[in-house]
C-alpha cells in the first residue's frame, strides 16, 4: 500500500467515529446546548433522544402493538406548553408503532414500561420536524414531553 493509500485510510478510520458522533446528533446546536446545562444527567439514544427516568415503571417492555394509555405534558424548550393529557381517568391512548404519535414516541415508548415517569427530549426531525404543528409548534422544535405510562392492552 502506497504511502498516500496509507494517510487516505488511516484518516477514514480516524475520522469514522467523529463523523458517526456528528450523524446521530440530531438536537441543533442552540436547543443542545439548552439541553445540556438543563438536563446533564439525561441519557441518549442512539436515534439522538434524550430522556431522564423519574419513576421506575414494572413489568415487561412495551411491544410493537400494544394500546399504551399515557398523561403527558408537552412544551417547547422554552416551558411553553403545547399541549397536555393529565386526566388518568381518561389518558391519552396509543397503538404503539403504528405511526399514530411522531416517530420519537413511536420510538422511545419500546423502552418503557408501564408506570413508567420519564421526562423525553425529542429532535425535531424525530417530532414534527421543518412543518411544525402550527400554530404552537414551529418549525424545528426541539420538544420536551413530561410523560406517564398509566396502563396497556397487549396486542392479541
Amino acid at each position: 500500500m502506497s504511502p498516500l493509500r496509507f494517510a487516505a485510510v488511516a484518516l477514514a478510520l480516524f475520522a469514522a467515529p467523529v463523523l458517526l458522533h456528528a450523524q446521530r446528533e440530531r438536537i441543533p446546536p442552540d436547543d443542545l446546548d439548552i439541553v445540556e446545562k438543563r438536563w446533564p444527567d439525561a441519557k441518549k439514544t442512539i436515534t439522538g433522544i434524550r430522556y431522564v427516568v423519574e419513576q421506575s415503571g414494572k413489568g415487561a417492555l412495551l411491544e410493537s402493538g400494544n394500546k399504551v394509555m399515557v398523561t403527558y405534558v408537552g412544551s417547547l424548550l422554552s416551558g411553553t406548553v403545547f399541549d397536555k393529557q393529565l386526566d388518568r381517568d381518561h389518558p391519552f391512548t396509543f397503538r404503539l408503532d403504528r405511526g399514530e404519535v411522531i416517530v420519537g414516541w413511536d420510538q422511545i415508548f419500546q423502552l418503557m414500561r408501564p408506570g413508567d415517569k420519564w421526562l423525553l427530549i425529542i429532535p425535531p426531525e424525530l417530532a414534527y420536524g421543518r412543518r411544525g404543528s402550527p400554530p404552537k409548534v414551529p418549525s424545528y422544535a426541539t420538544l420536551v414531553f413530561e410523560v406517564e405510562v398509566v396502563g396497556i392492552k397487549k396486542d392479541s
